[in-house]
């Protein structure tokens, strides 16, 4: 995961809650949730919320979902600061969240340190409520939860390490800091807007290296 910050709402959202101030998502138009999840995308700089691989902000791949289910905070349902941009794949993210508790979300600063990825794309949870998130969005702690996206995850890092340093993260060394940083602080700056699929994944292991 990766911090959002919120911003605004979007003005057709505006517009809808203030003439339907007794309203609820599931009432709202394609217009508005076209809008929510546009915005959303953006903030994310057009990564998943959960496990940051890209999204478009297109309903076919992007869904509006909710850090507290609506069923369990039923007049959050139209609060955009409760609303994120999550991907679609099967059986993750808001594909597995459904109306679970969620004790550790990408709007806390601390799902950047309470989760620990490692170089073989699989993720380990530093407390329980981080592992607790993991297995309730399925984000591949072991193979056997979540083997797709692993490989998935460990696969697109190794390009982005590949692109912006030109070898593996097992011959990064450790002890060469203003490297680590320098890739760290290039990794986690937009480019034109977006971020590089994973690119929070392999800042969170280089951060970890920076403390081996």
């Amino acid at each position: 995961m990766r911090k959002i910050e919120k911003g605004e709402e979007p003005a057709s959202l505006i517009a809808w809650k203030s003439a339907n101030p007794k309203g609820r998502y599931n009432a709202l138009s394609d217009v508005e949730r076209k809008d929510i999840r546009q915005a959303c995308t953006k903030e994310q700089f057009y990564l998943c919320a959960y496990c940051c691989q890209p999204v478009s902000g297109s309903k076919e791949d992007t869904a509006n979902e909710h850090v507290e289910a609506q069923d369990l905070a039923k007049n959050r349902t139209l609060d955009f600061g409760n609303i994120v941009a999550s991907c679609r794949a099967p059986r993750q993210c808001d594909g597995s969240h459904g109306s679970q508790p969620l004790p550790l979300t990408p709007l806390m600063p601390e799902c950047e340190v309470e989760l620990r990825f490692k170089p073989s794309g699989r993720v380990e949870g530093l407390t329980d409520r981080a592992k607790a998130a993991i297995q309730v969005l399925n984000l591949g702690d072991t193979e056997a939860n979540n083997k797709a996206l692993i490989e998935k995850r460990k696969r697109l890092c190794d390009v982005l390490l590949w692109s912006s340093y030109g070898a593996p993260v097992d011959q990064l060394d450790h002890e060469d800091e203003d490297l680590l940083r320098i890739l760290i602080e290039d990794i986690s700056t937009p480019k034109a807007g977006r971020l590089a699929p994973f690119a929070p994944v392999l800042a969170n292991i280089l951060r970890a290296k920076l403390l081996a």
